[in-house]
């Protein structure tokens, strides 16, 4: 994990993630830690990577989820720049 982030606030705040059992709870937890606006920019961010990763282009992502091309852009740089994590949620994801 990046230096830049890490510390005992976000740890605490992905142990408590990590103690979720199903997604009701995900959603209740996630309604009292997140705006609407902040979980909907979120869940498009990670729908972006799936359409990237999946070989779609910009226009059929931007039809598809509103996104702006600077946020796919920046979803992209994280595909391809970024520690993997997209892609660690997704083989497991496949896995199912």
């Amino acid at each position: 994990m990046s230096d830049k982030i890490k510390d005992k606030n976000i740890d605490f705040m992905f142990e408590a993630i990590l103690k979720l059992k199903d997604i009701e709870e995900c959603y209740d937890f996630f309604e009292d830690l997140c705006t609407v606006t902040e979980l909907k920019a979120m869940s498009q961010r990670i729908v972006v990577a799936k359409m990237l990763r999946d070989k779609k282009v910009y226009s059929d992502i931007v039809a598809a989820t509103g996104a702006s091309t600077a946020t796919i852009s920046r979803v992209n740089r994280s595909l391809l720049y970024g520690t993997n994590g997209y892609e660690k949620i997704f083989a497991r994801l496949d896995e199912e």
